[in-house]
């Protein structure tokens, strides 16, 4: 009930951030646009006849967005990649990953001359290296590259009431790919005499996207992607992502990101992602 009603508060958060502060007409710049930027974070502690204690550690993380717009009179393609892998390592022990995530989505939209129009949509996910669980003693595999992988493909009407928010509301195909690992990701618990390698669901899909300039200096980014399978309508897989990133200056960026996940066939419990980081960035387009 508590996960509802913060999720409830947090898509009327998102409405009202998205609401314009005045109303502007601005003639449409057709035509490519393109962006890359990297972030790389690094942190390092080290002790020497410390007497308050303390140890050794050292943690990084790679970041690199990416945007390709193809914004024309009668249609719209848009594809956006993220690319995000770090680790850490304290003391004596090997070092471990704290982040891991290789992220496409590309839409494509035919303007019908009106606010409401047709979309089709795919995105991918999956991670670069092999997860352990270090919980166990030896530590196990847990999930490796393409295992698991996460696709969906969708089409529908997409809505963009302003140019910094866009949502889209269709019916999508979902499907969740695993192979060594098939038994904690696609396999379906009601069929226990095989293990299923591939599990494709059939329901509807909501994407909120906002990009805002909260100030000059801070941006404000947010995705909400929200489906539901046909079958099991009352359930709602979530997926929320927001960074605040500040500059502050040309190669110093700070930014807070605040990952929420809940997928019911992975976990009955939402799982919640923090990242405070401070680091070099770099705009390649």
């Amino acid at each position: 009930m508590l996960f509802k009603r913060l999720l409830l508060f947090g898509i009327i958060g998102l409405a009202v951030m998205s609401r314009p502060i005045a109303a502007q007409d601005e003639a449409p710049q057709y035509g490519w646009k393109k962006e890359m930027v990297g972030n790389l974070n690094f942190t390092q502690t080290s002790f020497s006849n410390w007497t308050q204690g303390g140890e050794n550690s050292w943690t990084w993380q790679l970041d690199i967005n990416s945007k390709f717009e193809n914004d024309r009179e009668k249609y719209n393609w848009t594809t956006t990649g993220k690319l995000s892998y770090g680790r850490t390592k304290v003391a004596e022990q090997e070092s471990k990953k704290s982040s891991d995530e290789i992220r496409l989505e590309s839409v494509f939209t035919y303007k019908l001359g009106v606010y409401v129009n047709p979309y089709v949509a795919v995105t991918g996910e999956t991670q670069l290296t092999e997860s352990f669980d270090f919980s166990t003693s030896p530590r196990t595999r847990i999930a490796n590259f393409l295992d698991p992988a996460y696709f969906t493909e969708s089409f529908g009407l997409g809505y963009e009431p302003i140019k910094s928010v866009k949502t889209r509301l269709g019916v999508a195909l979902k499907q969740t790919i695993a192979d060594k690992f098939a038994a904690s990701f696609s396999d379906n618990p009601n069929t226990p005499d095989k293990i299923e390698k591939i599990r494709s669901e059939v329901g509807l899909e909501s994407v909120t996207d906002i990009s805002r300039k909260l100030s000059e200096k801070i941006l404000f980014t947010s995705k909400l992607e929200l489906f539901s399978n046909l079958k099991r309508i009352d359930e709602v897989d979530v997926r929320w992502d927001n960074i605040f990133s500040a500059e502050v200056s040309k190669y110093i960026v700070v930014s807070f990101n605040v990952k929420l996940f809940y997928d019911r066939d992975i976990s009955i419990q939402r799982q919640i992602k923090q990242v405070l980081a401070v680091g070099l960035s770099y705009t390649f387009l």
